[in-house]
């Protein structure tokens, strides 16, 4: 079943209207006719609208409500991941990855040891696309809501932003070398007792990983280190790790 998001409004009593370029999408390339069902979310309520399509015209699709599915799919959990900025295209990887994965926000963070720099006008360019990247990871995993992916901030309003979050999780390869690390026995201890409606944050570095002086900045905050195992991760690969074990807990 095709699954599409539409604006509040869209939904008035057993109608709902989806219109803009998914109506090129539904006529043209998937062929949807009258009577298919459809699964749709406004992005706002975690409910899953059932619906069959009564209209197809150029503008838009009309659909009339079967039934509202209420146990929708997300997390019961806010997880916010702040990525720091990788290289290349990884970082669409990434959105598109933990949005399967449940993922709340994603925040690109400017770290010391980031390749890339983006001004002004290039980083508005990508975070349109991620966020478009985003919507298409939604739809895809029958996301209730579009997770919003921020602009890059810098590493200080990153760790000023997670401050009233619950939960402050940092994976760092070296952990075993900070003060109060516990191992993985100790990262496992932190992820059982994450509870549903807890907000969790995550930092993950990018490839040249965190600045000792960033590390210490996250300590002061109050952040929690953890092991991600005895095997060094890519930066693509830790956020997604990470999400999987908060899914498997939360889910459970």
């Amino acid at each position: 079943m095709y699954h599409f998001f539409v604006e509040p409004s869209q939904i008035c009593d057993k109608r709902v209207i989806i219109t803009g370029e998914d109506v090129k999408h539904i006529k043209n390339v998937i062929r949807l006719k009258p009577g298919d069902e459809v699964s749709i979310s406004n992005g706002m309520d975690g409910r899953d609208y059932r619906c069959g399509i009564e209209e197809i015209t150029e503008t838009e699709v009309v659909c009339s409500l079967r039934f509202i599915k209420e146990d929708g799919v997300e997390l019961p959990s806010r997880v916010v991941l702040f990525q720091g900025l990788p290289k290349g295209d990884k970082m669409e990887l990434i959105i598109q990855k933990l949005v399967e994965l449940g993922v709340y926000e994603i925040v690109p963070v400017a770290m010391k040891r980031c390749v890339v720099k983006l001004d002004a006008k290039k980083a508005a360019a990508k975070t349109a696309r991620w966020q478009g990247i985003a919507q298409a990871a939604a739809k895809q995993s029958r996301r209730a809501i579009v997770p919003r992916v921020h602009e890059v901030i810098s590493y200080q309003e990153a760790l000023a932003y997670a401050a009233h979050m619950e939960v402050r999780l940092v994976p760092y390869e070296m952990e075993e070398t900070l003060d109060g690390a516990s191992g993985m026995a100790g990262t496992r201890q932190i992820i059982d007792h994450l509870e549903p409606g807890q907000s969790v944050a995550v930092f993950i570095g990018p490839e040249g990983g965190f600045e000792e002086s960033e590390l210490q900045a996250a300590m002061d905050y109050g952040m929690k280190p953890v092991t991600l195992g005895r095997r060094i991760l890519r930066t693509e690969t830790a956020g997604m790790t990470v999400m999987a074990w908060i899914m498997y807990r939360l889910e459970s």
